[in-house]
């Protein structure tokens, strides 16, 4: 079974949690019969095809960019034969640019969207976009959702309660490096920031809730390492020099080793998203498989899937900065506590979020999609 991802961003080009899920889906699937491409665009798409351990990524110049919505003017053949080359085409939301391929070549293809996010800060662009997004979805054989509470709170979805199902996203621990206790990697990152920080890992963009996370910082006794880079990273740099923050470090991209070695020595993960934007959080995912407690906001969304407040880790307010230091307060000054819950943060990844329960899932949603086509195609 051959199945085509489309998303505008994709690795190496761009490194934040929406395109590690597809390396996920892609990983996972395998396992189930199912080979996989990525479509995606690129600011240098050299070479167009990049051969990868999921899929080969396949890649088209980026024409412009509105609202973080990226046009690729110039793709639309190179999109039709890879639609010609997909038994199904597996579309992630949101893309505007992805309504209008599909719309245009790719109707004639079974289809499967996985929706990632509401829209939510470009109102006024939704209210011109939304015709064009309601006969997108219209037109899918099987919206996915990432997690029940999502599900629950968006109006969109329930919209189409009758084609939604729910998959969580799931992790493929041995696609991460492995970390054994003493090895150097782990050596090289405590010499460099210590331990028993809390860790942030991110796209730094405006719904991350970074800058509460820094007014939250203000005299803290501990450090807060802050991994990523992004739209707002400038905005952040000032606004920790203007509060005199010491304690705060800014890592940068990182290489997969260092991360997950900075996992191993963080107290916790903090995740202070703070709009619905952050429809899942897969940091969380990734510190609730290092065994870390995790402290996140209630926003509606499936971190607070991930996140068991008093049993996984803590959640607070969106947007309180106050409550934000107390949880960190909290699980610093009890260690014992901390350890326990990320123990539990730990056995909710293996019973709920492994990538073989998602690949599995995944494989069976694809396989009826195609069995229920009026000529069904070879899986």
């Amino acid at each position: 079974m051959k199945v085509l991802h489309v998303y505008r961003t994709y690795f190496p080009d761009s490194q934040g949690g929406l395109e590690e899920v597809i390396r996920q889906i892609c990983l996972a699937a395998g396992k189930h019969g199912v080979t996989s491409r990525v479509f995606t665009l690129s600011d240098e798409p050299f070479p167009h095809t990049l051969p990868r351990v999921e899929a080969d990524v396949v890649r088209v110049r980026k024409t412009f960019e509105i609202a973080s919505c990226g046009f690729a003017l110039t793709g639309m053949r190179r999109f039709a034969r890879e639609v010609e080359w997909a038994d199904i085409v597996h579309y992630h939301y949101p893309w505007p640019f992805s309504d209008v391929m599909y719309l245009m070549l790719g109707r004639h293809r079974p289809a499967i969207l996985t929706y990632h996010s509401d829209i939510v800060r470009q109102q006024f662009l939704l209210s011109v976009y939304r015709p064009l997004m309601s006969r997108y979805l219209d037109a899918m054989d099987l919206i996915v959702a990432t997690s029940p509470n999502y599900f629950a709170t968006s109006e969109v979805l329930t919209e189409y309660a009758d084609k939604v199902e729910v998959i969580p996203i799931g992790l493929d621990e041995p696609s991460y490096p492995a970390l054994p206790e003493q090895n150097r990697d782990k050596a090289a990152a405590k010499q460099k920031y210590g331990e028993d920080f809390f860790l942030f890992v991110g796209v730094l963009r405006y719904y991350k809730g970074l800058h509460i996370l820094l007014d939250a910082m203000q005299g803290a006794p501990y450090t807060v390492v802050i991994v990523g880079s992004g739209p707002v990273e400038n905005e952040l740099r000032e606004q920790a020099r203007r509060l005199g923050l010491d304690n705060v470090i800014f890592a940068g991209f990182v290489s997969d080793r260092e991360k997950m070695a900075l996992f191993s020595l963080c107290r916790a993960v903090v995740f202070p998203s703070y709009l619905r934007s952050e429809a899942f959080g897969v940091t969380l995912l990734e510190g609730a498989m290092s065994s870390r407690p995790l402290i996140s906001a209630e926003v509606g969304s499936g971190t607070s899937h991930v996140n068991i407040n008093g049993e996984t880790g803590l959640v607070v307010p969106p947007g309180n900065s106050r409550a934000l230091r107390e949880a960190m307060d909290d699980l610093y000054q009890h260690p014992e506590k901390a350890r326990q819950m990320g123990l539990k943060a730990r056995q909710r990844y293996e019973d709920l979020f492994t990538g073989s329960r998602m690949g599995a899932r995944y494989a069976d949603a694809y396989r009826r999609i195609l069995a229920a086509q009026p000529t069904a195609a070879s899986a």
